[in-house]
């Protein structure tokens, strides 16, 4: 897998159609392990329940990458995940480390974000828990 079609996985603005499954059976092997903060996955059919499960939870869900690096069978793709959930906008700053086979599929995928400011942040109340949070142990 090259940079363009990295970049093509990685894009999905407001209102457009998320990758089919097909385009994500030709990209992940069967055995593909995915992970985040919230979850962990294994297996092509639980990765794709997982997708589906985002995109029903949300009003609309956008993905932009950014810079992308493949060294060998290891990839990073720097990305904005946008999700709008009953009028509240989240936004959060990421990336993605993956894993390929000799085929050139992904076996492993791994995403790295910030889950709980992004979050928590826009919710009144919780929000300024959230910030208190922060400064007092993260900065």
């Amino acid at each position: 897998m090259d940079t363009s079609q990295l970049r093509a996985l990685f894009t999905k603005p407001y209102g457009a159609p998320a990758p089919t499954e097909q385009q994500w059976r030709d990209a992940y092997s069967e055995t593909v392990v995915f992970e985040d903060p919230t979850q962990k996955q294994q297996g092509l059919e639980a990765y794709l329940a997982a997708q589906e499960g985002l995109l029903r939870r949300c009003d609309d869900v956008f993905l932009e990458p950014g810079a992308i690096a493949i060294d060998g069978n290891t990839a990073f793709v720097e990305w904005t995940m946008g999700l709008k959930i009953k009028g509240i906008e989240f936004i959060y700053p990421g990336a993605t480390r993956l894993l390929f086979n000799d085929s050139g599929k992904i076996v492993d995928h791994r995403d790295y974000f910030d889950f709980v400011g992004p979050t928590f942040e826009p919710v009144p109340v919780v929000g300024n828990f959230v910030r208190w949070l922060y400064k007092r142990f993260v900065n």
